[in-house]
């Protein structure tokens, strides 16, 4: 037992861990991540094998060596697959994975492969050398484990350094302080081998993970925002009776134009995760101002008189006050500021000329540009109560002409460019 004190301990931390995570989301039907899912079953194994080889290499007059290498071997593979696993895992938190870009993902599979490979090809020449008070393991597989997990984090960090300007700031500490720690747990492995800390890095990272990101309590209040979010934009479209599916649309259209643009280099920076997401659940909040505004102007089935219009256009001022006041307290300031822009800012044109700030050009936040297409689009495409719907020749030919003018033109040609799938959207 001596030698396996800190496994028996890691192990009783990583099943707890695990059990109480299966107990809520199981009870709370709460969406799975699949790469956490696969660390709960690694990160357990990792440990189980190094507790076993700690014994095993300490008792080599009774253990035979056939059991111990390929114990050592399961060890090593499992530790790996637990480095492999948790730097996909906050790659997707970071970036997110893209089902199209088959030929990116493979890539980021690949070092992750040949470290496997290499484990398996080095095992025959494990070392078993006696330290002060223990034996400990060395060999090319050992060094294989090492320097994998030095790649696999150092790209995860370089990706939170290229990309600091655009993660939340919850994303970028946890993410750096796990794998700081377990850095520094790693560092102390290499000095002193003897003491045996690697099942404490197991440990850690479904720990800090399960903290930082997948704690069942954080994702469901996420849950109760989502649906909050939802409630208030159903509010809109049930008192404008000329809108009819408009929310469900537009955010279709501006998952459309995301989805493009996550494929443009110019944006690939700004494009991760999080952002998609903000911007996707922002979207149908682009007209929460509306609540404010008079029935009689709402509803009323023929043009508006400049009077009535200048009222209407306080909708867009109005409903960002409406997202801070109401979502301030949500603890999710990416997502405020995002849903505060696109309903603040979805009426300003490229060429300034548009309300409530007269802002142009870059002045007007990206995801702001993303609805006023979305939202121009759909409303000259829809019938309302005082004019038919137009022609979709028509609804393309308004967005082309609007390109530099009205709309971003590179989201405008984006927009353009996808006119099957628009259409495709329209008629689902």
């Amino acid at each position: 037992m001596q030698y396996v004190k800190l496994q028996i301990g890691c192990l009783i931390v990583t099943l707890y861990i695990i059990l109480t995570y299966l107990r809520a989301t199981l009870k709370t039907k709460i969406p799975c991540n699949k790469f956490f899912d696969a660390l709960m079953i690694v990160a357990p194994w990792a440990v189980f094998f190094d507790g076993l080889t700690a014994w095993t290499v300490n008792h080599l007059e009774i253990i035979p060596e056939w059991l111990n290498k390929y114990g050592h071997l399961l060890f090593f593979v499992f530790m790996d697959l637990t480095i492999i696993v948790t730097s996909l895992y906050m790659y997707d938190q970071i970036v997110g994975f893209c089902k199209e870009h088959k030929k990116k993902n493979f890539l980021l599979f690949l070092p992750g492969i040949i470290s496997l490979i290499m484990i398996f090809a080095g095992i025959n020449q494990i070392e078993y050398i006696q330290g002060k008070t223990t034996f400990y393991s060395m060999g090319f597989s050992v060094y294989v484990c090492f320097i994998s997990l030095f790649l696999h984090y150092g790209i995860i960090l370089g990706l939170v350094v290229t990309r600091h300007k655009y993660l939340a700031k919850d994303k970028k500490f946890g993410t750096v302080s796990i794998i700081v720690i377990v850095g520094i747990v790693l560092i102390a492995q290499i000095i002193f081998p003897e003491i045996l800390l690697t099942s404490i890095c197991a440990a850690i990272l479904l720990l800090g993970i399960y903290i930082e990101f997948e704690n069942p309590s954080i994702r469901k209040l996420t849950l109760y925002n989502d649906n909050m979010v939802e409630g208030f934009a159903n509010l809109v479209e049930n008192r404008d009776s000329n809108t009819g599916g408009h929310i469900k649309r537009t955010r279709a259209y501006v998952n459309l134009i995301l989805h493009k643009m996550r494929h443009d280099k110019r944006y690939q920076d700004i494009m991760n995760k999080d952002y998609l997401v903000n911007v996707s659940n922002a979207a149908p909040l682009h007209d929460i101002g509306k609540i404010a505004t008079p029935d009689y102007i709402l509803q009323k089935p023929g043009k508006l008189t400049d009077e009535e219009f200048t009222i209407m256009k306080k909708h867009a001022a109005c409903g960002g006050e409406i997202i801070q006041n109401t979502f301030k307290n949500l603890d999710d300031a990416e997502f405020e500021k995002i849903a505060y822009e696109v309903a603040r800012f979805h009426h300003e044109k490229y060429n300034g000329k548009g309300y409530p700030q007269g802002l142009s050009g870059e002045q007007i936040p990206l995801h702001a540009r993303i609805m006023a297409v979305a939202d121009v689009f759909d409303a000259v495409s829809q019938k309302r109560c005082y004019r038919d719907a137009m022609p979709l020749d028509q609804c393309f030919s308004i967005i082309e002409k609007g390109s530099g003018t009205d709309f971003d033109p590179q989201i405008a040609k984006i927009f353009l460019d996808s006119k099957e799938e628009v259409v495709r959207l329209m008629e689902r």
